[in-house]
C-alpha cells in the first residue's frame, strides 16, 4: 500500500523526527498554540520565555497576568490573541477537568476533541495535535503539509479539507499514536524541504519515485501558472 511505502521510504531517507520537540504535556499544548501562524523557530522563542518566567508551570501559569503572558508570547507573533486562547483553554481546564491535564487526557478522545475545538483560537490542526503528541491518542494531524503531499500524489482530491484528509488517512492506517506521530513529522519535513508551495524540489524529494509523470508535468505546471 501507498501509505505506508511512503512511511517506510521517508523513514530511511530522513530518519526518526522526534517530535514533539518539549519537556511537559503542558508545554506541549502551549506549543501547539504558539506555532499557529508562525515557524517553529518563534514558538520556540515564547516557549523560552515563558520558562524563564516559570511559567510553564499550571499554576503559575494561571497566576500571570495578562501582561506578563503576551510579553512572553510576543515572539510567536499574534501574541494578544494567543495569550487570550491559552487563557481560554486554562479557563475551560479548571471548569471541566478541575485544572487537571490528567483528568482531561482521561477524557474519551471524541469527547475531548469537541470540547476543545469549541474554545475560541483552537482549531482541528492544534487540537488534533495536542491530543497526538500531549495526549498521545491515534488521531492524525492532517495539516497544509500532509494535504498538498497526498493531492499531489493523487491519493486525496485537489482541495479536499482537513476532514476529508484526515479520514483518509484514519481509514488507510492502523490506530496507532506512534505511527501517526512519526508520520506527520516526516510529512511536514518533505513539506517544508520538497513539497513546497510553489517551486516544488520534486527531483530531490525522497518520494519523488511515487509520483508518476503525468502527476510531474501537472504540479510543474501548476508552478507555472501560479500568479
Amino acid at each position: 500500500m501507498t501509505l505506508r511505502q511512503f512511511f517506510a521510504k521517508m523513514l530511511v531517507e530522513l530518519g526518526p523526527q522526534d517530535w514533539w520537540p518539549a519537556r511537559t504535556r503542558l508545554e506541549i499544548i502551549l506549543g501547539a498554540i504558539l506555532v499557529q501562524n508562525t515557524a517553529w523557530q518563534n514558538a520556540a522563542l515564547a516557549l523560552k520565555q515563558l520558562r524563564q518566567k516559570g511559567l510553564l508551570n499550571l499554576a503559575r501559569l494561571r497566576g500571570a497576568s495578562r501582561a506578563e503572558m503576551e510579553s512572553c508570547v510576543r515572539p510567536a507573533g499574534f501574541f494578544r490573541q494567543k495569550t487570550r486562547t491559552i487563557q481560554k483553554f486554562l479557563t475551560w481546564l479548571e471548569r471541566n477537568c478541575h485544572g487537571s491535564l490528567k483528568t482531561m487526557f482521561s477524557l474519551k478522545t471524541e469527547l475531548a476533541r469537541h470540547q476543545l475545538l469549541a474554545i475560541k483560537g483552537l482549531g482541528p490542526e492544534t487540537v488534533d495535535a495536542i491530543l497526538l503528541y500531549a495526549g498521545h491518542r491515534p488521531v492524525f494531524v492532517a495539516d497544509n503539509y500532509t494535504r498538498r503531499i497526498l493531492a499531489r500524489h493523487e491519493m486525496v482530491k485537489s482541495g479536499a479539507d482537513y476532514a476529508e484528509v484526515q479520514q483518509f488517512l484514519h481509514q488507510h492506517l492502523p490506530a496507532d499514536p506512534d505511527i501517526y506521530n512519526e508520520y506527520h513529522a516526516l510529512l511536514v519535513e518533505v513539506g517544508k524541504k520538497y513539497c513546497k508551495r510553489t517551486d516544488p524540489l520534486c527531483d530531490k524529494c525522497p518520494l519523488q519515485e511515487f509520483l508518476g509523470q503525468n502527476q510531474l508535468m501537472e504540479v510543474s505546471s501548476s508552478m507555472m501558472n501560479v500568479g
